[in-house]
This record gives structure tokens, sequence and C-alpha cells, in this order.
């Protein structure tokens, strides 16, 4: 996998990269991102990450702004994650609360009345923090929903399986209590370690990349 994954590497740092604040006209609207992290380091540039896209049609700008700039863990797992790697590496019991999905109607009625909303917004802030001064991406046009979940997929499958690109010992996702975050080096929990691309696949994504 380390082969795939270096070509992997090379297509998305020859893409434009983007960080904080960031222009959305030059984001597609349907599309697949990649995460690149301050420190972390892979196949001689930046270590992807973090890999994701969107279900929802023309929803890539919205996504992004939902790890961005929106301070709601329960809209953004990726903002979710970097909370419970922050608060389990200060040994915080706030972690417990962070866990509460507050999305539906019955959480909040069953559970506001027990969280500190100041000090998770606080929370929230020091998310935002984070993301915005360690983070920056690049992203690809992909129209079809169907084929950005197959490439998606095979992205973080080819990443998780490498060898050759792990991360550092000072990386944040060390802390998380996840234990595949910690394993894989991904900020990601779901379709690691399933079929990657082999040569023709990164082949084809390198057509895709180019329209």
């Amino acid at each position: 996998m380390n082969k795939e994954c270096e070509k992997l590497h090379d297509l998305m740092q020859g893409l434009e990269r983007h960080g904080f604040p960031f222009d959305e006209s030059k984001i597609p609207s349907n599309g697949i991102y990649c995460l690149f992290e301050v420190g972390e380091e892979g196949h001689g540039g930046k270590r992807i990450v973090r890999i994701g896209t969107h279900t929802g049609a023309n929803q890539l700008r919205s996504r992004l702004r939902q790890h961005f700039f929106n301070e709601n863990k329960d809209r953004s797992i990726f903002r979710k994650n970097i909370g419970r790697a922050l608060l389990n590496r200060n040994n915080d019991p706030f972690i417990e609360t962070w866990e509460i999905n507050l999305t539906t109607r019955k959480a909040k009625n069953k559970y506001s009345s027990f969280i500190d909303f100041g000090y998770q917004k606080s929370i929230e802030a020091q998310v935002s923090r984070y993301i915005q001064n360690n983070f920056s991406f690049s992203v690809f046009e992909v129209t079809e929903k169907e084929e950005r979940l197959q490439i998606e997929s095979k992205m973080i499958s080819t990443v998780s399986r490498c060898e050759g690109c792990k991360a550092s010992k000072e990386w944040l996702g060390n802390s998380s209590p996840k234990h595949k975050i910690v394993k894989s080096g991904l900020w990601l929990v779901n379709e690691l370690y399933k079929t990657p691309f082999d040569a023709s696949g990164i082949d084809h994504l390198s057509k895709v990349i180019r329209g």
C-alpha cells in the first residue's frame, strides 16, 4: 500500500491548498476533501490526516463550514473527535457531557438541565481555534454521490493500510479515547482497512482529479 499511498499523497499535495479563512468560491459544490495537520509529515510532504465528503447534493462547502466555523459538535464528527482528544488529554471529566448528542428535542429535554452550556461553548471555541490554526485542506470535484462515496472509501483504506505515513508522537489524535483514531493515525473511525486503491485505481483517480 505504500506505493499507492505515496501516489495518492502526490496527487493531493499537487492541488491548491486552502487554510482558514478560505475562499468558498474556490471550493466546488460537490467533491472530496483531504485534511493536513501542522506537524504531521508523510511521503515527503504533509501527511493526510482525514478524508471526507458529503451525501447531500451541493453540500461540500457547507460540510467544510461545519468543520471550521460552526461551533456545534453534534453537526461535525470531526469537531467532536477533536474535542474528545483535547478533553481526554487534559483528563477533563466534561468529556462525558461532550458525548451527549443534543440534536433531537427529546435529548435536549432530557439532558439540558444537567449541561454547563457556558463551559461547553468554551470547549467549542477551543476546538475551533485548534482546527483553524492547525489544519489545511485540498479538494477536488466529484459530482455524483455514489462515485464520491466509493472514492472516499478507497482513499481512506489506502492511507489507513499504509505503513509509510504514521502519526507523529506529538499528534493530538494519540490522546483520543477512540482506539481506531489512535491506531490509524487518522481523524476517522469508518471505512478504515477496507478495499484500497490498486495501481489502476490511482490512475483513474488522477483522471478524475484532472477532470
